[in-house]
């Protein structure tokens, strides 16, 4: 059996420790080794317990989160899952904290604590477990949940791409999960302010996904904001699906457009990649690149190899710069990339792509 994952839990409510405590502790794969209510004591007892993980408030007394995670990341980088409240804040706080290297984030609501926690319990276990394998082998991955997940035509159906399409103009769908907002970041930085339409789905909930883009936006040469249901796509702009709404891109005589839509969860995702990437499918097929990014489990692998069928080019990073290498895998095994490449390549040879299809 492999070993458990070792859990340190900082954070400054006793309420919140024990709750955290008692979820992780009911999982066989897990061992709480140890709570601090401060940085400064997690400090001591990261150096006696050794844990394999640590969860970390981002609002505590004395040092606060994002403070200790900037200094842990210089001194001693290891995985960190953050705990945020689901707020305005909160979520620019967050996104800060994947940026300065945390893994991953569970967002907690001011009200019913209690109650709230149970509801994402299987998610917390999830994120832990993907964590302690992040820039490790997968070995740890077959311990994750595989509960049945529905599939796209829960949220739309595919269909043949129309090779008449008058509109040849390329439009770019990105799609990621546990990583993500870094290595999406880190792409747009190298992007032209005159680039081709992007569409992104990043898996975060509602909140999460607006501070995610007013901050990449920031770092942009293109302007990144949210998307709006029946916004148009333009030269030099990228829009990121809200949480908790699935995006669709479609077509009309006036060129491409998204739609913003509620829809069961796909994949266990809400926004999820597989449906922005079969809609581009549809509507794009060869007029359009797909890239598969950072994420753990396989959302936007079915997408992507349907949109490669429908003429599109497509793209996964590869394992060595990926922080969970889940997606990208199963996309690559299913045969949905023509190419893969590591994080530093992808912006480049976008652009690269871009400049040969403008100029035919």
């Amino acid at each position: 059996m492999a070993d458990k994952v070792k859990v340190l839990i900082i954070d400054d409510s006793a309420l919140v420790r024990k709750l955290l405590s008692d979820i992780l502790a009911g999982d066989p794969g897990i061992d709480v080794v140890g709570v601090a209510p401060d940085a400064f004591i997690a400090v001591r007892k990261i150096k006696q317990l050794k844990p394999d993980v640590l969860t970390l408030d981002i609002e505590m007394p004395k040092m606060d989160g994002l403070t200790f995670l900037e200094k842990l990341m210089k001194a001693h980088p290891m995985p960190v899952v953050m705990v945020s409240s689901l707020t305005s804040r909160g979520a620019e706080a967050t996104i800060r904290a994947l940026s300065l290297g945390a893994v991953d984030f569970i967002a907690k609501p001011r009200a019913n604590l209690s109650k709230a926690m149970e509801e994402m319990a299987e998610d917390l276990v999830t994120k832990i477990k993907v964590a302690a394998s992040a820039h490790v082998s997968m070995q740890r991955m077959s311990v994750l949940d595989l509960t049945p997940k529905l599939g796209m035509d829960s949220v739309i159906k595919k269909r043949p791409f129309d090779h008449n399409i008058s509109n040849p103009a390329t439009v770019v769908a990105i799609g990621a999960s546990t990583g993500g907002t870094v290595a999406i970041d880190h792409i747009l930085r190298q992007l032209p302010p005159d680039f081709p339409p992007i569409v992104i789905v990043q898996h975060m909930p509602p909140v999460f996904t607006e501070s995610f883009a007013k901050r990449t936006n920031t770092n942009s040469a293109m302007e990144v904001r949210e998307a709006k249901d029946f916004d148009r796509l333009t030269q030099g702009q990228a829009l990121v699906a809200p949480g908790g709404r699935h995006m669709i891109l479609n077509m009309d005589s006036n060129g491409p457009y998204v739609n913003v839509k509620d829809g069961p969860p796909v994949n266990r995702h809400r926004p999820s990649v597989d449906v922005l990437f079969r809609s581009v499918a549809n509507s794009l097929g060869s007029h359009a690149i797909g890239v598969i990014l950072t994420g753990m489990g396989d959302d936007g692998a079915r997408g992507l190899k349907e949109m490669r069928d429908a003429g599109s080019f497509t793209i996964a990073q590869n394992e060595e710069s990926c922080v969970v290498f889940g997606m990208p895998r199963v996309a690559i095994a299913m045969g949905g990339a023509q190419k893969v490449l590591p994080l530093s390549e992808i912006a480049p040879f976008m652009v690269q792509m871009a400049r040969q299809r403008q100029e035919h």
